[in-house]
């Protein structure tokens, strides 16, 4: 781990906020985040990130006794019947945004799993050699009315964009296939990249898109096999989302 490079900054600060880093990476997290105010920034911004997602999800309510199961596990006595080095409570929460806590337990970790599969999907590309001065954005493709995560978009400027199914779709249905679309906002109407297939990530140039900023509209419709036959969507559109600038 190191947080001398911006990237690997944001990176390990994604992963701490999902609370993925081990015991020995986390406590040097949390050692240089005491004392650097620019890490502590990037915590907040992967936070503010992960509770939008999180309260995508509806509550669900736990099995019975399954509270009473946990707590039982954690007092100390069964921790060291069980050959626990240490009961869960001695460690200190990942995250110390008060908002975090207000959501309800189950409505989180509900969210958390959601986030966890998007956010993992984009560390390697944040942990790709790029550019000190790239800019790069992401956008999660959701399914109207559901808001069922399908894919994510990842693009760093003057390089490459990347969309990576994260879900499991519904197959194509014969005669059809998918249309890749991005419209900036302002813009007179949005712009085709293509048809991909479905589950399989897709990768293109980002000078082939007529712009790439933040809240650009992205989003996969449903059309002939073919293509759409007037250069714009015809058909449903089954995940839209906007960009993010990271």
């Amino acid at each position: 781990m190191s947080l001398d490079d911006p990237h690997e900054r944001s990176a390990t600060a994604g992963e701490y906020v999902l609370g993925t880093l081990d015991a020995a990476e986390r406590a040097e997290f949390e050692r240089a985040l005491k004392e650097d105010a620019a890490l502590q920034a990037e915590v907040y911004v992967w936070q503010d990130r992960l509770l939008g997602l999180a309260g995508r999800v509806a509550p669900a309510e736990p099995a019975a006794g399954l509270w009473s199961a946990i707590e039982a596990g954690l007092r100390p006595g069964a921790a060291a019947s069980a050959g626990a080095v240490a009961p869960a409570a001695s460690v200190p929460p990942a995250a110390n945004d008060p908002a975090w806590r207000r959501l309800r337990r189950w409505q989180w970790t509900s969210g958390l799993a959601i986030a966890a599969s998007l956010v993992l999907a984009t560390l390697l590309v944040l942990r790709a050699p790029a550019p000190a001065d790239a800019t790069r954005y992401l956008a999660v493709l959701q399914a109207p009315g559901s808001n069922a995560t399908g894919w994510v978009v990842e693009a760093t400027a003057g390089g490459q964009l990347r969309l990576v199914p994260v879900g499991t779709t519904e197959a194509v249905p014969p005669g059809k296939a998918l249309q890749f679309w991005t419209k900036a906002e302002g813009a007179a109407g949005p712009t085709s990249l293509g048809l991909v297939r479905a589950g399989q990530v897709t990768e293109l140039p980002v000078a082939t898109l007529p712009t790439l900023e933040a809240r650009q509209l992205f989003e996969l419709t449903l059309e002939p096999e073919t293509g759409s036959p007037i250069g714009r969507p015809t058909g449903p559109i089954l995940f839209v989302g906007r960009s993010v600038r990271l």
